[in-house]
């Protein structure tokens, strides 16, 4: 179960992202929006793995250039 009652896909947009075995029983009464701070606060943390990831891969280059 995702805990939907606040939830928001990686795309920043409201809704479900899951599998309907994943939202479990009563998803569709929780809350269907988030605030302007929830999104804001989701974004940015989606921001924060996406700069971890371009770190990731630019490691994985330096590696293989100074093992090639």
């Amino acid at each position: 179960m995702c805990g939907h009652g606040e939830h928001q896909n990686r795309h920043g947009h409201d809704g479900c992202c899951c599998g309907p075995a994943d939202c479990g029983p009563g998803h569709h009464f929780g809350r269907r929006f988030a605030t302007r701070a929830e999104r804001i606060a989701r974004l940015e943390e989606y921001l924060g793995e996406l700069r971890a990831e371009v770190q990731a891969v630019e490691e994985a280059i330096a590696e293989l250039k100074v093992a090639g």
